[in-house]
């Protein structure tokens, strides 16, 4: 009986150690285990190199790749990137993006150290079971992509100067004894915080390698703002003054002639109520007694700060009486110090009245005749001697197409009422701009006093990119089969960069970039006959 009872307790004491080894030991033991290999693979991951598996950089798998070979991956994704451009267009107008110049690109070193630094926690725990996750999720490092924002802006700020159709403001001019009051055109405009953002937005795709189609360009109707007569004559209204100078220091004061209506603002206003493209208001102009002539003039300009020539064919006759035009009305002007020249208020409106003529120019992504062609010629001439009197440049705008008299980014396209060439006498003293065009020659000087550190100046113009045209195939029925005419020569578009560089005693002081401009292609045209 004692033996039994003896089993039974036996028995019952094996029963409990078993189920102690179960719920203590064992568990211990594996506890233990993953302990061991949890530090192994926490170890063998902390002398590893390599970005453990999982690890994404703004969609890039940078998984198995050292700091170094991952950088070398993202910089040429980069690269690859940022070459391609994003196309923009609106109705009929399409044009190019490109990437480069806005200087796209993102933190690409940081984000590598925090791809690395995945998985390396100093907690042996934290860093496994971050490892495990993103071996089974994958861990992805977004970073903020930068863009050259002010850059971005002078892109849709000349994109919304070249679509066709846009609104055109009113604007006037004084010609003679008149004041010319241009009335202005509904049309479209450009919404450009919007664009900004769609453009900002398909960068952002663009470089995480997602597919980019051709980007609408949001628009809405406008209406020209309404004429203000009266804020006009605020603006024109002045006293004669006499031309006079004064020395220690020197300081020249031209002669302002006495501007006013002819008429009375009500009048003025009586006249607007008709609905005109041009409104023609008399003026009493008030010559000063003094005029700078009358003084010691040329001592006034004695240096001839820059000079530039272009050439033109003087056989076609239409566009070298535009470009004798447009040249006569900028021949003696003069800018006071601070004082800003604009070409479309200096040239005025150029209609058939005012004597220009129809010559081929560039409208819609075509070559057509248009009033005034030839003038631009003017413009770019002008422009390359302001830059190379060092003077400020306020407003520019390259051609749609390349042009020939100039070089690539070297070229200032106008437009009376929406494009102006404008720039800023920043010098000491006044300066003269004397225009002559003759004998298919465009020459543009400009005189002043020489500061006292006077710099050199180099234009240097490069292309960066050439852009093939292509061809177009129209058919024509009234052709024999075979035969192809030839209707509009194709001309290769181009990215180029122009930069100004200041040189003192030969030495370079200063190169600043001027411009970054895109041209283009012109597309050839051809005829294929059809006729059998």
């Amino acid at each position: 009986m004692r033996g039994n009872n003896r089993r039974k307790r036996q028995q019952v004491n094996n029963s409990i150690f078993k189920k102690y080894i179960k719920k203590i030991i064992i568990p211990t033991a594996i506890i233990f285990a993953v302990l061991v290999l949890s530090t192994i693979f926490a170890i063998t991951n902390s002398v590893n190199e390599k970005i453990i598996t999982g690890v994404k950089i703004n969609q890039i798998d940078v998984s198995g790749l050292t700091i170094n070979e991952a950088y070398e991956k993202i910089r040429e994704n980069l690269e690859k990137q940022t070459a391609k451009n994003l196309t923009v267009k609106q109705g009929d107008y399409e044009t190019t993006i490109s990437l480069g110049q806005l200087e796209v690109t993102y933190s690409t070193a940081e984000a590598v150290n925090d791809a690395y630094k995945v998985g390396r926690n100093t907690n042996i725990l934290i860093s496994n079971y971050e490892i495990l996750l993103t071996r089974i999720f994958n861990k992805k490092i977004e970073k903020e992509i930068y863009i050259n924002e002010e850059e971005l802006n002078k892109i849709i700020e000349d994109i919304s100067t070249k679509i066709p159709g846009i609104v055109v403001e009113s604007s006037y001019y004084i010609e003679g004894e008149n004041l010319i009051i241009q009335n202005g055109k509904a049309g479209i405009q450009v919404k450009k915080e919007e664009f900004k953002n769609t453009i900002i937005e398909a960068i952002k795709k663009q470089i995480k390698g997602e597919e980019v189609g051709i980007i609408e360009i949001p628009i809405e109707e406008k209406q020209p703002e309404k004429i203000d007569i009266e804020k006009i004559r605020e603006e024109i209204y002045k006293e004669p003054q006499n031309a006079y100078y004064e020395e220690n220091p020197f300081e020249l004061h031209t002669e302002v002639n006495g501007v006013d209506f002819k008429i009375s603002i009500d009048e003025a206003k009586k006249l607007l109520e008709e609905e005109k493209e041009e409104y023609v208001i008399p003026l009493n102009i008030t010559e000063a007694e003094i005029k700078t002539t009358d003084l010691d003039y040329e001592n006034f300009f004695p240096q001839k700060l820059s000079n530039y020539i272009t050439r033109y064919d003087e056989s076609n006759v239409n566009r070298s009486t535009n470009i004798k035009l447009s040249s006569e009305k900028i021949n003696g002007t003069t800018l006071m110090p601070g004082e800003t020249f604009s070409y479309n208020k200096v040239v005025g409106a150029r209609t058939i009245k005012a004597g220009y003529k129809e010559a081929s120019v560039y409208m819609n992504g075509k070559v057509v005749d248009g009033i005034g062609g030839g003038i631009c010629q003017v413009s770019s001439t002008l422009y390359n001697a302001a830059l190379e009197a060092n003077l400020e440049i306020v407003s520019r705008r390259n051609h749609y197409f390349i042009t020939a008299y100039v070089p690539a980014s070297r070229d200032a396209t106008v437009s009376y009422g929406t494009i102006d060439l404008k720039f800023k006498n920043n010098r000491t003293y006044p300066i003269k701009i004397e225009c002559i065009s003759k004998n298919g020659i465009c020459e543009i000087s400009i005189y002043g006093i020489e500061e006292e550190v006077e710099y050199d100046v180099e234009i240097q113009d490069e292309i960066t990119e050439v852009i093939p045209y292509t061809t177009k195939y129209i058919e024509n029925s009234q052709l024999e089969e075979g035969v192809e005419n030839e209707i509009q020569k194709g001309v290769n578009g181009y990215k180029s960069e122009a930069y100004k560089i200041l040189k003192l005693n030969g030495q370079v002081v200063s190169k600043t970039l001027l411009s970054k401009d895109s041209y283009n292609p012109l597309e050839r045209i051809v005829e294929k006959g059809t006729k059998k």
